[in-house]
């Protein structure tokens, strides 16, 4: 068998190792997600995770064309839990990219100095700060008063959980004095000291009530109660150190700025530090590792931020993270323990994972129980057998994972199943694949019930209620086979209420939640449907690329067969067929993402589903994604040679953040081909094409609203305009 992609380094991947990495990256990224972020219930160490998107980061920066539209480096943590009112942020709550490393760190400062065009010598102030580990909140002040506060949730939209942050001594519900803007959006942590943590387990013990892992999960517990008294008692405190909307700046740097919210009676979180140099980063990342067990609050590492506003401005973000801040991460930790027994479970997609159970051992203070071995690869490569003892790291799987084994339990192989443990099917291994699948399809019970679930889940219908329990429940009586009985569950709401446990009001509840979610945005519905290699964010693509539903199906059946036609072309999406390269045309979709679409539509069966799918509910047409009142909203754009008054990557920055999409690569679905100096094929492609070209002077016109009003149309193809400019 060959060597476990997981297991080799970066560098030693080959395209289609990397391309089963990030696949698996994406997914076990997403569960721990909505484990940390709505759950608030980790089974993994940060450290473990941060491990995680580190791989995910260096696969894609090896292999850029095969990053994934659903990556984990396009998403900030998950979407708000059901329970609360939900709040759109103003401005986005981003997460932070990491550094595990002093080279990291000096990369990092190394990329923002060529993003601004500095020099290598050129000096960039950069304040630090302890990394706190705890949940992320924002208080948004009008006129002086509290008007709302909100979990991060998956950045764009979080939790309602103003009556509870109002519960603590560190939230005033007014600013003192009057020297504050009218708008004041203030961001930070809200945490528990470890004196208190400890205080409330003892009375929680006391009580027999369940105790917290950690002052964590202790804290995004507490203030996710649904009644604020609970919150009340415990002893939760809030970081106030960092800020989304203001309607006039507090300060020139992070620094002054940061001494401003103090003075509005903010605590901050320190001891911080403005550092003119990476070597003074390194000595404060140094000495608050040395200060870490004192400090009587959790942290899990430092983050430097670039001092000047006005170069975090210019600097702006990526998907998920601003490219003026980092964390300089802290380490992973391991443990021993024994294996007690090795489970083969069976995913929604037929995947087929060995786990291994586990004698309970606590690392950094999470209790794991079980340990993911990959696949049978791994099993081999590592000999491990139930009896063994073995070192774990919660770092890099689903769950935690085995590293080795350390003492031999004297136990017999372990015989990896050719046949799959719930229908008996035949498993399979594709070429090139490292994992071995149930051919039995939506024969097989696992599956079908998995898909079930996933179409129910948060992120998909979000059906409260509808759980796991009951899905397995009410598959195994019959009650649901497919996706579309879900909607019809009133007809059989007497058969429902006489099961054990199921009284008239809660079946009214669930039939209320059903009833709720019969209309679905045309992003969920694509995801909820379970297509390999389809998450979230490349169903919102799909979703604002085509509109609506109709088009969409109809665009993807012919897909489906035009691959029918071509079966055997692997390299060239145009040689498929029209329909099949104007899917893959679409930013990050890629050939692995469209040939599992056009096998899920070249399956009656799924046809079928989606028919009787139709019937039941409303879709909801995409919104299109353009950024209001930009020229250049829904555009798309390429740059090429290089440009003189700003950087490529600003350029780039700037005209995604007006609605623009950047691509690599010149076509006939082109708006505008920006030139610079030295210019190559790009410019002469999009000559040949009749695509518009413009100027760096040209493009920042368009931008600034003062080019000739043609200019800011579609690009219709005059070969006037692109032979010259916009005049």
């Amino acid at each position: 068998m060959s060597e476990d992609a997981s297991r080799k380094s970066v560098d030693a991947l080959s395209e289609a190792e990397a391309r089963r990495e990030l696949a698996r990256l994406a997914m076990e990224i997403g569960h721990h997600d909505a484990l940390y972020f709505r759950e608030d219930a980790p089974e993994i160490s940060d450290a473990a995770y941060d491990a995680l998107r580190r791989r995910n980061e260096e696969i894609e920066a090896r292999f850029p064309a095969l990053k994934r539209s659903d990556s984990p480096s396009e998403r900030v943590g998950v979407q708000a839990k059901s329970g609360f009112g939900k709040i759109r942020h103003a401005i986005p709550m981003l997460s932070l990219g990491n550094a595990f490393s002093d080279e990291e760190v000096g990369e990092f400062l190394a990329r923002v100095k060529r993003f601004l065009g500095l020099g290598a010598e050129d000096a960039v102030a950069v304040f630090a700060e302890p990394k706190i580990d705890g949940l992320s909140a924002s208080l948004r002040y009008e006129n002086g008063r509290l008007v709302h506060a909100a979990t991060r949730g998956d950045g764009t939209e979080g939790e309602d959980v103003t009556r509870n942050m109002l519960t603590l001594d560190d939230v005033p519900e007014s600013l003192p004095g009057r020297d504050w803007p009218d708008v004041l959006e203030v961001r930070g942590e809200v945490y528990m000291r470890k004196a208190d943590f400890f205080d409330l387990n003892a009375r929680q013990e006391a009580r027999g009530a369940k105790s917290f892992a950690n002052p964590r999960n202790a804290a995004a517990g507490s203030l996710r109660q649904i009644d604020p008294k609970v919150t009340a008692d415990r002893p939760l405190r809030f970081f106030g150190y960092a800020w989304g909307e203001v309607s006039r700046p507090l300060g020139e740097t992070q620094e002054a700025t940061r001494a401003a919210l103090a003075d509005l009676g903010f605590r901050l979180n320190e001891p911080a530090a403005c550092c003119r140099s990476l070597d003074a980063m390194l000595d404060y990342y140094a000495r608050i590792e040395r200060e870490r067990a004192d400090l009587d609050f959790d942290i899990d590492g430092v983050v430097y931020k670039v001092n000047r506003l006005d170069w975090q401005q210019r600097l702006g973000q990526v998907s998920r993270a601003p490219r003026w801040a980092i964390a300089h991460k802290f380490a992973a930790e391991k443990a021993e323990t024994r294996v007690n027994e090795i489970k083969v479970q069976v995913g929604r997609t037929g995947a087929l994972t060995p786990v291994a159970e586990l004698e309970p051992v606590t690392v950094g203070g999470v209790v794991v129980s079980r340990a993911t071995l990959h696949n049978a690869d791994e099993i081999e490569r590592l000999g491990v057998k139930a009896g063994d003892r073995v070192r774990i790291q919660r770092a890099g799987d689903v769950i935690p994972q085995v590293l080795e084994v350390t003492e031999d339990g004297g136990g017999d192989p372990f015989d990896f199943p050719s046949a799959c443990p719930v229908c008996g099917s035949d498993v399979e291994r594709e070429e090139g694949e490292v994992v071995w699948r149930c051919t039995g399809g939506l024969i097989c019970d696992a599956q079908a019930v998995e898909r079930l679930k996933h179409f129910v889940s948060r992120d998909a219908f979000d059906i409260e209620g509808m759980g796991t329990k009951v899905i397995e429940e009410f598959w195994t009586d019959r009650l649901i086979r497919q996706p579309a009985d879900i909607f019809r569950l009133d007809e059989q709401a007497d058969a429902i209420q006489a099961r054990d446990g199921w009284a008239a009001q809660k079946v009214r509840n669930l039939l209320a939640a059903i009833d709720a979610r019969k209309t679905i945005p045309l992003d969920r519905f694509i995801y909820a449907l379970g297509v390999r290699h389809v998450g979230q964010a490349t169903a919102k693509l799909l979703a604002r690329s085509y509109g609506a539903y109709e088009a969409w199906r109809a665009a993807m059946e012919r897909v489906s067969a035009e691959r029918k036609a071509a079966p055997d072309e692997t390299k060239k999406p145009e040689r498929v067929g029209e329909a099949y390269a104007e899917l893959t045309d679409i930013d990050t979709v890629g050939m692995a993402a469209a040939d599992s679409l056009a096998a899920f539509f070249g399956e009656p069966h799924n046809l079928d589903v989606l028919d009787a799918l139709a019937e039941e509910l409303t879709i909801e047409d995409a919104a299109a994604p353009a950024a209001e009142g930009s020229p250049v909203a829904g555009k798309t754009v390429v740059f090429t040679g290089s440009l003189e008054r700003m950087t490529r990557s600003e350029a780039k920055a700037r005209a995604e953040s007006m609605g623009a999409k950047v691509s690599g690569s010149v076509s006939k679905k082109t708006d505008y081909v920006v030139v610079g100096a030295d210019a190559g094929s790009k410019a002469r492609k999009a000559e040949e094409l009749g695509v518009a070209i413009l100027s760096e002077d040209d493009w920042l016109a368009l931008l600034d609203g003062t080019a000739p009003q043609d200019a800011a149309g579609n690009a219709d193809g005059d070969q006037e305009r692109a032979q010259g400019s916009l005049l």
